[in-house]
């Protein structure tokens, strides 16, 4: 999903104290933040997770500079105590969510990701690369 267009918010450069691929990497945080701390504690329930995945990635396309996004929740990385037994749903949390995020200013592409690493035992935000187009 994405819109594909470099969308900017004309005259904003001159706020930018930095390179067009920093900005651009500042923007993919800003994203991976909305995606976290707009999204965690959503009611979700198995089956309304495609849902979500769409609703999330809908938000995030609209803004500038994304080409494109891709979001997966990973139910099964939900607690049994989360769940109540007199329910059946959850809330989001960040060790549920795998986004990738790929931001172009048309010279300059950043891939952003969100994902569990289970190593850390935390969803970590981090750049997966930055290359010019």
């Amino acid at each position: 999903m994405g819109n594909g267009q470099i969308e900017r918010i004309d005259g904003s450069e001159k706020y930018f104290n930095c390179t067009e691929t920093q900005r651009l990497v500042f923007e993919a945080g800003i994203k991976l933040g909305t995606i976290y701390h707009q999204f965690t504690g959503t009611p979700l329930s198995k089956d309304s997770v495609a849902d979500l995945e769409k609703a999330i990635e809908g938000a995030i396309s609209v803004q500038p500079y994304v080409e494109e996004i891709q979001v997966k929740i990973d139910w099964s990385q939900r607690s049994e105590k989360d769940v109540p037994k007199v329910v059946t749903y959850t809330s989001l949390t960040g060790n549920m969510i795998d986004a990738t995020v790929t931001l172009t200013d048309g010279k300059q592409r950043v891939v952003a990701r969100m994902r569990l690493v289970d190593e850390l035992n935390y969803p970590l935000m981090y750049i997966e690369s930055v290359e010019d187009v």
